[in-house]
């Protein structure tokens, strides 16, 4: 099995994800995605697709993320290992896309107008 190479975004979060053949090494940046996301829950999102699909233990992942805060990052490597292993077999994506880890979320920060603070919050208004 060669490198399978997938891509995962998330908000401005993009995750470049390489999949191959090991012992379940997961690595962020040149670092232990243990190190990389320090918080339980994100770590457990990470390993979220391997679970579901019984593969746990079986590839090794190097990914390279940019772009956004911690949660955008997790989401789009979860992303982008779901495309890999889906890539890799076919048959897990029914199990992937029932938790819904095969679709791009496609949400994002809405853009701030001139004349407003933010993007909807409006100047307070002063009738006299």
């Amino acid at each position: 099995m060669e490198v399978i190479n997938t891509l995962g975004r998330r908000k401005t979060s993009v995750a470049r994800v390489y999949l191959t053949k090991g012992k379940g090494n997961v690595t962020v940046n040149k670092r232990d995605y243990k190190d990389f996301f320090p918080v339980a829950v994100l770590q457990s999102k990470i390993v979220q697709p391997f679970t579901l699909t019984d593969t746990v233990g079986q590839y090794d992942v190097k990914v390279n993320v940019s772009g956004g805060g911690i949660n955008g990052q997790v989401e789009a490597i979860r992303l982008g290992i779901s495309r890999a292993l889906v890539e890799l077999d076919a048959e897990f994506k029914p199990m992937l896309k029932e938790e819904g880890l095969m679709t791009r979320d496609p949400r994002m920060v809405e853009r701030k107008k001139p004349g407003q603070p933010k993007a909807r919050k409006k100047f307070q208004f002063s009738k006299r």
